[in-house]
């Protein structure tokens, strides 16, 4: 695993893709701690070959929901999804009243490692919604959605890979960000589904060995707890 997660991470800079945007806003809230219980939120990449572009956070009340299966992906979560571009996303608390904080990791997940992003909940915003871009895909995302935090002790939730429906599964490097392609923001959306759904996987149609780049479920786990 150590092995292959070192050819993804050269992979990485061999491409120049922007998987480490996010280090820039690794914390969101800009700035505000007016209150709140902080919690640790850890996501654990468990795939062997894909690179999970800085998974952001999203703060809630019950009224947001991130997507609905068999729906189209709203705009937010398709540019993350495509492209692991966290921008529109973390600006949902200007814009829904429903979200109230968001935050993304300082940097991508290779296989087999973790990062831990720290968000602050309040009384009526206690539920969590996490998600990242699967990077050598076209628009695979992994997600969990509306968990409530735990008053005591720690909550883990395995995440499966879904497909945001926003673009072709064509598999070609020309339009995927990830290793080994390093194509960003070059979209194919002719033959997308329109609606979200589970992913079926990396089939080795285009330019990605499956052997290298599929996955099964869970892809990732989360974990959240209070911080004392």
């Amino acid at each position: 695993m150590r092995q292959m997660a070192g050819k993804i991470a050269m992979a990485i800079l061999g491409t120049g893709i922007l998987l480490t945007a996010g280090a820039a806003l690794a914390d969101s809230d800009q700035g505000r701690h007016d209150g709140g219980r902080r919690y640790a939120v850890t996501i654990t990449n468990l795939t062997r070959g894909q690179v999970i572009t800085p998974p952001v956070v999203i703060v809630h009340n019950e009224d947001f929901r991130l997507f609905t299966f068999g729906e189209p992906a709203i705009p937010e979560l398709a540019a993350l999804a495509e492209d692991g571009d966290t921008g529109l996303i973390l600006e949902l608390p200007s814009t829904v009243p429903s979200v109230w904080r968001t935050a993304v990791a300082a940097g991508p997940i290779l296989p087999g490692t973790s990062v831990t992003v720290e968000v602050a909940v309040r009384e009526n915003f206690r539920y969590l919604s996490v998600a990242g871009m699967l990077a050598s895909s076209n628009d695979a995302f992994f997600a969990v959605r509306g968990e409530t935090v735990p008053a005591v002790g720690e909550r883990v939730v395995e995440a499966e890979a879904y497909d945001a429906g926003s673009e072709e599964n064509r598999e070609s490097c020309e339009h995927i960000p990830g290793p080994p392609c390093g194509n960003p923001f070059i979209r194919n959306t002719a033959g997308a589904e329109g609606y979200v759904h589970v992913h079926a996987g990396i089939h080795g149609i285009g330019d990605l060995a499956p052997e290298e780049f599929d996955w099964r479920n869970p892809v990732a786990e989360v974990v959240i707890a209070p911080l004392r």
